[in-house]
């Protein structure tokens, strides 16, 4: 596909070659001087050509998507401007999600798919509570009990902290104070909501990589102007989407067009406070993850926002206006011209400053993977309805959706909480214990029934549902069916 995707014009036309799409890209600027439409114009081009598009809508503001443009007299005037004389008003095809079931079908994963990494930040823990939470999905894993919910993982605590003496001796010291803190930190968790991530039917990624029947890329919006209030849970979670594409999608080398493209919008939250063990991480998916076709486009107000070795990465640049009053900030609209490939006809350091609403630096990959010069453009008018849905109207394009009633109704299987509780219950009963076992506590008694208990279904399919996500692994292991 050789099909450039126009995406602004300055003394010509500005675009992305399909096939160097899946080298990533930054959309950078100030609050207000365009990079949610930006952000659009780039998901309405790749569905255009068939690519599937995820995005966070964080003000609200995207949901227009799915309806054809003509609302807004600023559209008007920007066509008239540029002179597109092939313009039309598009209606694109639109899946919501929505953590909370509210204003889109439910996302979920499993406790156990999370893994303990990705759940040490999301619960904000230290090195050593890290390390007990860590032990705790170890002795799970070991005794084939599901994490699929927070009562399961709660269920855990409770049962390694009363056991603690017994778990010591395989698997490591556990004291009660960070048994304490990882509790105190799950209440906080769902009081912010964050329960409602966890448990079944878990998000099946293959939903997200669509097509609608006409040919053209679903656009996936995640509801998250609720979510962004939380801003370890709502990066957590695009962080945890991100690595499980990385998992689930096979090596495609550098093909015509991308698999996917995902944006990853308030982008600095995925690095702040971050601990080396994650960024490391994030820096390897980030890496690698254009091998599975996944094209990553990072927005943020500032490109020193991001990390330089993921900022070297991302090869398309959209740099819109930059305010520079103080010292810091002066220091900062250079670093961000320095980014460019230079262009002698264009003072960098000087346009940023200068650039109106809609008006970016632009710099693309071209046919040879190189940068192209940077470019002051401005940004095409989106194709969509500017205005965001009603309740009603949204609601509408939710249960018209293929995937409604599936997301929609909760399972609660049986896991580790309804496991422990049972072997509780059974070792809290009167009847004496069998002659090998006198002598034993009841803690010792329930923890080798459970042992047993777990190791008998290993081979099973609930044995074998276990599985943990690359930013999951639990030490150095991969995804386990």
């Amino acid at each position: 596909m050789d099909e450039t995707l126009i995406i602004a014009r300055s003394e010509g036309d500005i675009g992305l070659l399909p096939k160097m799409a899946n080298r990533h890209g930054l959309i950078a600027g100030a609050t207000g001087t365009g990079k949610t439409v930006t952000l659009r114009v780039l998901a309405e081009a790749f569905s255009r050509i068939g690519v599937p598009v995820f995005l966070a809508d964080i003000k609200g503001d995207l949901s227009g998507l799915c309806q054809p443009g003509g609302d807004n007299p600023k559209v008007v005037e920007r066509v008239k401007t540029l002179g597109l004389s092939d313009f039309s008003y598009q209606a694109y095809p639109v899946t919501f999600w929505d953590v909370y079931g509210l204003q889109g079908h439910p996302v979920r994963t499993t406790v156990s798919e999370m893994g303990p990494l990705l759940l040490s930040r999301l619960l904000n823990l230290n090195e050593t509570q890290s390390g007990v939470l860590t032990l705790v999905f170890k002795l799970a894993d070991d005794n084939g009990l599901l994490l699929l919910d927070l009562k399961d993982l709660r269920a855990m605590l409770q049962y390694v902290g009363d056991n603690a003496e017994q778990v010591r001796t395989q698997y490591g010291n556990v004291s009660a104070a960070s048994i304490g803190a990882i509790q105190r930190n799950l209440l906080a968790l769902e009081h912010e909501g964050g329960e409602a991530f966890f448990g079944e039917p878990a998000l099946n990624l293959a939903d997200f990589l669509q097509t609608s029947a006409q040919g053209r890329g679903m656009i996936n919006i995640l509801s998250a102007d609720r979510l962004i209030n939380a801003p370890k849970v709502y990066a957590t979670l695009l962080l945890w989407l991100l690595s499980e594409l990385f998992e689930a999608m096979p090596e495609v080398g550098d093909p015509p067009k991308p698999t996917g493209i995902f944006f990853f919008d308030e982008a600095h939250l995925l690095f702040t406070d971050a601990p080396k063990a994650l960024l490391a991480k994030i820096e390897q998916v980030v890496r690698l993850i254009r091998s599975k076709g996944i094209g990553v486009y990072f927005v943020t107000q500032n490109p020193l926002d991001l990390p330089e070795t993921v900022l070297g990465q991302l090869g398309h640049r959209v740099q819109h206006a930059l305010r520079a009053f103080t010292p810091k900030e002066q220091k900062a609209v250079r670093a961000a011209a320095e980014t460019f490939r230079p262009n002698p006809k264009l003072d960098v350091v000087q346009a940023i400053t200068e650039l109106g609403v809609g008006e970016a630096l632009v710099s693309v990959l071209d046919a040879k993977g190189r940068p192209t010069p940077v470019e002051r453009a401005w940004i095409l008018p989106p194709q969509s309805r500017l205005t965001p849905l009603d309740s009603a109207a949204r609601q509408q394009v939710v249960r018209g959706s293929i995937l409604y009633g599936h997301y929609e109704k909760v399972i609660d299987r049986q896991s580790a909480y309804e496991i422990l509780q049972s072997r509780a219950a059974t070792a809290a009963a009167p009847t004496p214990p069998p002659p090998r076992e006198r002598g034993r506590s009841a803690a010792e008694n329930i923890f080798t029934s459970v042992a047993k208990s777990a190791a008998r279904s290993i081979g099973t399919q609930i044995g074998r549902e276990i599985s943990r996500g690359v930013l999951g692994t639990l030490f150095g292991w991969g995804r386990r069916r």
